[in-house]
């Protein structure tokens, strides 16, 4: 159901909020004052402070207008979107979630935002003319040191079981449940006030003749794409 709702809102939400960054300071004001007003019942943390920089660094400045456009827009329709999800009536979103990663093309711009481990994963030819895969999401998972620093300052744990021990997971302060294996979802309010967060991680890719094309996958799926023996890009090549 959680996920069911981002895929079918979420878009619309960014499109929405793109256009109200596109029309002017009046306009974006008024439709920041409804969205406040509509969710003035659900409170921010302080732990969120500054997550909205993106996991690579990238020097904005040198970047085109409509990534900050972009930027601004991906942010305020994952607010929206999970403070929507918390209050709606039909879904249970406390110990439910989802990852999601969108992706806008304008020209030769690529803007993306991921929340979690789901990827974006580009399809371009190397100096050999082979098809490779690049990675241009990074898995936000408890693993990373920036999202477990701002967990454990949210007093959530982090730690992986013994029987799977590669794997980090989100817990609790004082119970051993859930064990979220991403840091970042829309959803999972169980965990919002002990570290977990949905703000996107925002990225930028400059298409070039070599890219041929983009998969937007979920973490079961992604791995595989990166087996050269074994993934099928000449297949979505040629399709």
């Amino acid at each position: 159901m959680v996920a069911k709702r981002v895929r079918d809102f979420l878009p619309l939400k960014l499109s929405a909020n793109w256009e109200v960054n596109l029309g002017g300071d009046e306009l974006r004001q008024n439709s920041i004052s409804t969205a406040c007003s509509m969710n003035s019942e659900v409170k921010t943390s302080v732990c969120f402070e500054d997550e909205s920089r993106a996991s690579v660094e990238i020097n904005e400045e040198k970047l085109p207008e409509v990534f900050k456009i972009l930027k601004e827009s991906f942010l305020k329709a994952s607010e929206v979107m999970d403070k929507e999800l918390k209050l709606h009536p039909n879904i249970d979103c406390f110990c439910s979630g989802t990852t999601a990663v969108t992706l806008v093309k304008q020209g030769r711009n690529l803007v993306i935002g991921n929340i979690g481990d789901s990827r974006a994963v580009l399809g371009t030819r190397d100096n050999n003319n082979c098809l490779i895969a690049v990675q241009l999401t990074v898995d936000l998972k408890p693993n990373l040191p920036k999202e477990a620093e701002r967990i454990r300052r949210c007093r959530g744990r982090v730690f992986a079981l013994k029987d799977e021990p590669e794997v980090a997971r989100v817990w609790l302060p004082n119970h051993d449940s859930p064990g979220l294996a991403m840091a970042r979802a829309f959803g999972d309010f169980c965990l919002k006030e002990f570290g977990l967060i949905s703000v996107p991680d925002i990225s930028y890719h400059r298409i070039t003749e070599k890219d041929e094309f983009i998969v937007l996958a979920t973490d079961g799926v992604t791995p595989k794409l990166h087996n050269r023996e074994t993934h099928p890009w000449h297949q979505i090549s040629e399709n």
